[in-house]
């Protein structure tokens, strides 16, 4: 049956899947909900999306998505609370982030109101694949393509618009081992390192191969020029803790303007913690490790939220970080996930209710 909401059309499935999935062991992104979100940009415009059921996609072998890369994403999740009430976490910033990356890689911005309307259009229809237990959520996936044919070096002159979601579990357990990069770069100046393109992604596969092969389970990124200063960790943005200052670097066109680490800066500041945003030499975080110094570090990012880290490599050494009863990450966590699922006061205005 067919219905309009809000302008969008909703194609629902005949049968939902729902019953077959075993949602007390979800694994991160595998399963995936029985609707999707498409809105297709052609003539020069984006045309009013619709909702259909969760498919397989029909692309020319000439789409330019295959052969220049245009291609952005966006990372959100939906949380349901102990009344069944959903919530997002700050979505409009995913959405300004998504249109960001997509004046960077020549595609044309999504309209705000196609973002959120037809996000929460698809949400209220897949509210029951929303987890409800510990730690799990509805993992969101935005992105846009080209689809538009051609062997031609240039950009498409169609895209694609899509949401999928895949409801998940915990994204990670356990503390993560990293391996400071010296050879190869995530990002360059000039670069694309700032949006969220699906290349970035791609081109970290191989030297995060290295590192596990080496015994590692992720790595950190440092400059593309001298490899002095530390920029990532993995996919997320990183904090170091030094005595009891948190540190991070500042955003570039190199870095990710994360949403988990604005939020982490400013829960950080409102906990009373010393918070320096400023450039980290890998040099400093190694001395800062051999005087006993070095508290913490840990990844930042939407699947995660804090990603502790438990020791890294760096020149054929291993520095391992001390175990704390009360660490910054497990309270920084604590105090977001807190407010994505309703548990407490949300001074900053982060909860948006679907």
């Amino acid at each position: 049956m067919d219905t309009t909401v809000q302008n969008i059309v909703v194609e629902k499935v005949k049968t939902s899947k729902i019953d077959q999935i075993d949602f007390d062991n979800l694994s991160f992104g595998s399963v995936f909900t029985d609707h999707m979100l498409v809105c297709d940009y052609k003539n020069g415009a984006w045309e009013i999306p619709k909702i259909i059921p969760y498919q397989p996609i029909t692309l020319d072998p000439s789409a330019k998505i295959f052969h220049y890369g245009q291609s952005i994403f966006e990372g959100m999740k939906a949380y349901k609370d102990s009344n069944n009430d959903v919530w997002l976490f700050r979505p409009l910033d995913n959405q300004k982030r998504l249109n960001i990356s997509a004046k960077r890689m020549a595609i044309p911005e999504l309209p705000e109101e196609y973002f959120m309307e037809g996000l929460k259009t698809l949400l209220k229809l897949e509210k029951k694949w929303i987890p409800q237990s510990e730690g799990s959520s509805l993992y969101i996936r935005p992105f846009i393509f080209a689809s538009g044919k051609g062997f031609h070096a240039s950009p498409a002159d169609e895209y694609k618009f899509i949401i999928a979601c895949a409801p998940s579990g915990s994204y990670f357990s356990g503390k993560v081992k990293v391996l400071i990069e010296e050879t190869y770069s995530r990002s360059a100046n000039g670069g694309v390192g700032f949006a969220k393109a699906g290349g970035n992604y791609a081109g970290q596969f191989y030297p995060t191969q290295l590192a596990v092969k080496k015994g590692y389970q992720q790595v950190i990124w440092t400059d593309d020029n001298t490899h002095e200063y530390i920029e990532e960790a993995g996919a997320m943005n990183i904090f170091v803790r030094i005595n009891d200052t948190l540190i991070t670097g500042p955003t570039s066109d190199r870095i990710l303007d994360g949403i988990t680490r604005k939020s982490i800066i400013t829960i950080a500041e409102d906990e009373g913690i010393p918070v320096e945003i400023r450039k980290i030499t890998v040099s400093e975080v190694v001395e800062a490790s051999k005087k006993g110094i070095l508290k913490e570090m840990f990844g930042a990012g939407t699947a995660a939220v804090v990603s502790p880290i438990s020791g890294f490599g760096h020149k054929n050494m291993n520095y391992d970080l001390p175990e704390l009863e009360s660490s910054y990450a497990s309270l920084l966590k604590k105090r977001i996930t807190d407010i994505q699922y309703n548990k407490t006061e949300d001074k900053f205005g982060w909860r948006y209710k679907v």
